[in-house]
């Protein structure tokens, strides 16, 4: 490793059939999975709305946004990881909400334990990357911050 290398904090973030890999700086809040339930005539990727901080963001499933199928977390282990906004309609909706599929955990990297691969990326996937030898996939933020305002009430 090189003397003056810098690490960047991230999140390993499970989901149903993956981990998705975010820097810490994108996330304002982890909270217990608690939501309302979307309703009828909703989007499949919608979870449901989260009270947070006198804001009601919606909840996403990245799984269901990325196409396959909505699973809501058993047995405790789920939970809501309420992310930062980047795109252009920040100012509108600051932040928007995943359902995770288990604990998120912390991780100190170095670019030289990320690797980018060559999967099949979809429609929430940015890219996918190997970290330290684990399959891991860069969430396409703008996608899914993009699906959040459509659910907004």
């Amino acid at each position: 490793m090189k003397e003056n290398s810098q690490s960047l904090s991230c999140v390993m973030i499970p989901v149903s059939d993956r981990q998705l890999l975010l820097p810490n700086v994108s996330i304002a809040e982890v909270v217990d999975f608690n939501s309302t339930d979307a309703g009828a005539s909703t989007p499949e990727w919608l979870v449901g709305f989260l009270d947070w901080r006198g804001l009601t963001l919606p909840v996403i499933s990245y799984d269901a946004a990325n196409g396959g199928i909505l699973t809501v977390p058993g047995d405790n282990r789920g939970r809501i990881i309420v992310l930062n906004t980047i795109g252009d309609s920040h100012q509108q909706a600051p932040f928007m909400a995943l359902v995770t599929q288990g604990i998120p955990s912390q991780a100190r990297l170095v670019e030289e334990q990320i690797r980018k691969l060559d999967g099949e990326a979809g429609p929430a996937d940015l890219m996918q990357v190997e970290v330290d030898g684990e399959a891991a996939w860069i969430p396409n933020l703008e996608y899914l911050e993009s699906l959040a305002l459509t659910a907004r009430h």
